[in-house]
């Protein structure tokens, strides 16, 4: 099983992650956690454009999208490997951000048209006001205005892909309560 968690930058996706697997792991699943970008030379590429000051601009969003396409499909090959039957593969992002963030929905999914879909997407839904308290406000889309306009995009592509979208502002604990209602019965658990 792949799983996803989505949501903006301060959404709270590492915390979840990390307890998704502890959890997950406590009911014996085999646990593979990945992140978009990841630690590969694309994924660092990456990483160190997403500090630069004009990263929101549209054509370095273009030279960003396409990076993350070509790291997604290296970490494709980890997820074949990790995805079996009684392995569970988590994810921090996956192709859903490009889509939200990049701006050109239809050349996105071209280019990513060869990526696994994951097979169930979480949605931290919080307000940017709550999100920035919880960012380093380190890269040039952790800003107000942007993070708004990604909120609204990702809750919009929520309701086309049929994510199950969980509020953020909620305690850990409580985040963490409501995305175990959702995993439960995929694996066949009661909660």
């Amino acid at each position: 099983m792949y799983i996803c968690l989505e949501g903006i930058d301060g959404s709270g996706k590492s915390t979840q992650i990390l307890l998704l697997e502890k959890w997950l792991k406590e009911y014996g699943c085999d646990v593979k956690m990945v992140f978009e970008p990841t630690d590969s030379p694309v994924g660092k590429l990456i990483r160190g454009m997403l500090r630069d000051p004009g990263a929101t601009g549209d054509n370095f969003q273009k030279a960003l999208a396409l990076l993350f396409a070509a790291d997604r499909m290296i970490l494709m090959n980890e997820i074949a490997v990790a995805e079996e039957p009684s392995n569970v593969v988590i994810s921090d992002r996956s192709f859903y951000s490009s889509i939200v963030y990049q701006n050109e929905p239809q050349w996105l999914y071209e280019i990513n048209k060869h990526v696994k879909r994951p097979d169930i997407v979480i949605l931290l839904d919080t307000d940017v006001k709550t999100a920035l308290k919880r960012c380093d406000c380190k890269d040039s889309f952790e800003n107000k205005s942007f993070l708004e306009n990604i909120r609204n995009k990702y809750l919009k592509l929520a309701g086309e892909w049929d994510f199950y979208v969980i509020n953020a502002n909620n305690g850990i604990n409580k985040v963490q309560e409501d995305i175990k209602k959702v995993i439960s019965p995929k694996i066949g658990r009661c909660i």
